[in-house]
């Protein structure tokens, strides 16, 4: 009875055995179906980029653009949407490198149209392609504006946020080598890079600035980022600042009130505590009125950190007023900036 029980126990093993060779045997053969599949189709996608690149080349501008856009719709009609995408990314590329801009510029549309309607979610690689394409755009061309703006949209997925703080961060650093401190600025505000912003506003303030005023290009960075309730980046781009500038000397404390001032405001924040930052703000009025927005800024501040109560009037309105509503972006936090308190210049 043992030695039956152990055969058929045997068998049955064996059975099970047999069942699951063939069945990796058919999951090897999908597999490498799969592989010869992907192979062949990528194998003739480059066949075809071969003949476009050949084309231009040649000076077949018109025709290679045209055929471009025919293959992104034939692409995008069988849901090849990261084969399209891939396609209009190393065109546009093509196209930048013989200087057709309008062509070039039309393809990075393709490419952003590709990551809209396929519903791609927000990758790293997607995010560096569209600061690519952007940092090989004329910079005072209105497509340049377009594709941008189109951009940070899709990488919020089109809720009418202010767009990825990674893309944000990628745009700042362009702009930064083209010397466009003023946009630059603004997208290392909506991003998570503090350092990159402080060692660009050093720079700014070099190039740009009187020494006299060193202290209040951190500053106005400093109140702006909280302003945005981004406390870390703050303080970030505060010590930063304050250790790279050439022209500051070691502190806490400064030479500056100003600084003095921010580095006060930055603890105060963390203590949370109203009386404090009421009597910070009346002993450094003589400083604070060096720019008429910086009382702006603390309004906010007070609001957001120290649970001061909103004004009953803002000093901004109408059009105005929503245009800089819209800096602060209309997600919850924006939304909350308009119900609670004035409205926040961030240019």
């Amino acid at each position: 009875m043992g030695v039956f029980f152990c055969a058929s126990a045997f068998c049955t093993v064996n059975a099970w055995l047999g069942c699951w060779a063939e069945l990796l045997g058919t999951m090897m053969s999908e597999q490498e179906a799969l592989k010869c599949s992907s192979a062949r189709n990528r194998g003739g996608t480059q066949r075809v980029e071969g003949k476009l690149r050949a084309s231009v080349e040649k000076g077949d501008y018109y025709e290679a653009h045209q055929m471009y856009k025919t293959l992104f719709f034939r692409y995008m009609s069988q849901a090849k949407h990261a084969d399209a995408r891939e396609l209009m990314y190393n065109g546009a590329q093509l196209f930048f490198s013989y200087n057709q801009l309008n062509s070039a510029a039309d393809l990075s549309m393709l490419v952003l149209e590709s990551l809209e309607k396929s519903e791609a979610t927000v990758e790293d690689e997607d995010l560096e392609h569209l600061a690519k394409l952007f940092s090989l755009m004329d910079p005072n061309s209105p497509e340049r504006v377009a594709f941008v703006s189109r951009a940070l949209k899709w990488s919020t997925g089109g809720s009418g946020k202010l767009g990825s703080p990674k893309l944000h961060q990628l745009l700042a650093v362009t702009l930064w080598k083209e010397q466009n401190y003023s946009e630059s600025r603004y997208h290392f505000l909506h991003s998570s890079d503090g350092e990159g912003c402080a060692q660009m506003l050093v720079e700014y303030s070099a190039q740009r600035g009187f020494r006299s005023e060193v202290d209040m290009f951190v500053a106005q960075a400093v109140l702006q980022f909280l302003c945005l309730k981004n406390k870390n980046s703050a303080s970030v781009v505060f010590s930063t600042y304050t250790q790279k500038h050439p022209s500051i000397e070691k502190g806490p404390p400064f030479v500056q009130p100003l600084l003095n001032f921010i580095w006060f405001l930055l603890l105060a924040v963390d203590g949370g505590k109203l009386t404090v930052f009421t009597v910070l703000c009346e002993q450094y009025q003589p400083s604070l009125k060096r720019d008429p927005m910086y009382n702006e800024y603390l309004d906010r501040i007070g609001q957001l950190f120290f649970g001061v109560p909103p004004k009953q009037s803002s000093s901004y309105g109408g059009l105005l007023g929503n245009l800089l509503n819209s800096l602060m972006g209309s997600d919850e936090e924006g939304e909350e900036a308009q119900e609670d308190g004035s409205p926040i210049e961030l240019d």
